[in-house]
């Protein structure tokens, strides 16, 4: 009878420590995490009925609105010196690419054209910006421009879809995605990759090479590594870092939630991403280093696409 007792008692330990494990991986932590008052990150958010551009210190306070705008206003990309943000807005009808100051102040169209104009990216020289459109080709391509709009070049020339072009540390070369139509078997399959070009748009270079869309890929600080968010074995969105060339690809988050859209802390130690469900998105950070998460945005609706400002 005894030997029985420590047999079910013992099932049920090991029973209890099987679920801990399993509820582990899904655990997010909002420890006491110390930022500097100058650790700023943009993002976006429809806490006021549509997206528009906030920025707050990386703990979570000092939120503030810099759009204000009836229109839609999406995106962030912080000058070098980060005294400026580009961003794009429908608010003349089309989206174009605006610049504005730190603080919401003196917005300015500077792509000015009939087309749809996206996802702008300040070089790191603070000359050029990088943004797609579809003023040559439906799917959109790649251009680079100077930053007042004048001297606009087209980078890619093709008839798939591509998105979210970001520069290197040293301005050299250009991470994007592609949108692939693979045949799989007897299938076609669309297919999101990440490429790598030079800043003149050639020597394009497939660097992922895996099931389902991979994209919002970034360089670290350093140069020597890539985030980008893509879907693991259960389809499911996370946020995955690997070598710059393309190898030894991590899964960093490693929940049950939608992760989106990385980016990297100045000095390479945290992602802040977008994680969540379609019911509700917030922005969170992640230590690469201890892989601790805090959750920094606590607001209904949609709270995504974290940007930090460069120091």
């Amino acid at each position: 009878m005894f030997g029985r007792i420590v047999l079910i008692v013992l099932i049920l330990l090991i029973f209890i420590g099987l679920q801990s494990c399993k509820t582990s991986k899904h655990v997010r932590s909002d420890e006491n995490t110390k930022f500097s008052p100058n650790d700023l990150l943009s993002f976006l958010t429809t806490r006021d009925g549509n997206f528009e551009i906030y920025t707050m210190t990386a703990d979570g306070n000092n939120v503030t609105n810099l759009t204000n705008h009836k229109s839609l206003d999406f995106w962030s990309s912080w000058s070098p010196d980060g005294k400026y943000i580009l961003f794009y807005s429908n608010r003349d009808g089309n989206n174009e690419i605006y610049r504005m100051d730190a603080n919401g102040q003196n917005q300015l169209n500077i792509s000015n054209h009939p087309s749809n104009d996206y996802l702008p990216c300040w070089s790191p020289d603070g000359k050029q910006l990088l943004f797609t459109s579809d003023r040559d080709h439906k799917n959109r391509e790649i251009y680079k421009m100077d930053i007042d709009g004048s001297n606009c070049v087209r980078l890619t020339f093709n008839d798939l879809f591509e998105e979210v072009p970001t520069w290197s540390k040293d301005g050299k070369k250009v991470l994007f995605t592609r949108q692939l139509v693979e045949m799989v078997d007897t299938l076609q399959i669309t297919n999101g990759e990440i490429f790598v070009m030079d800043r003149s748009g050639e020597n394009d270079k497939r660097l992922t090479f895996r099931k389902g869309y991979d994209s919002g890929a970034k360089f670290s600080p350093d140069g020597k590594k890539i985030a980008f968010y893509g879907q693991n074995e259960d389809k499911n969105f996370e946020i995955f870092v690997m070598k710059s060339d393309g190898s030894e690809i991590q899964n960093v988050t490693n929940d049950i939630l939608e992760d989106y859209s990385p980016d990297w802390s100045t000095d390479g130690n945290w992602l802040a991403y977008s994680s969540g469900t379609s019911k509700q998105y917030d922005v969170w950070l992640i230590n690469l280093i201890t892989k601790a998460k805090v959750r920094i945005t606590h607001e209904p609706k949609r709270n995504e696409t974290p940007v930090w400002r460069p120091k």
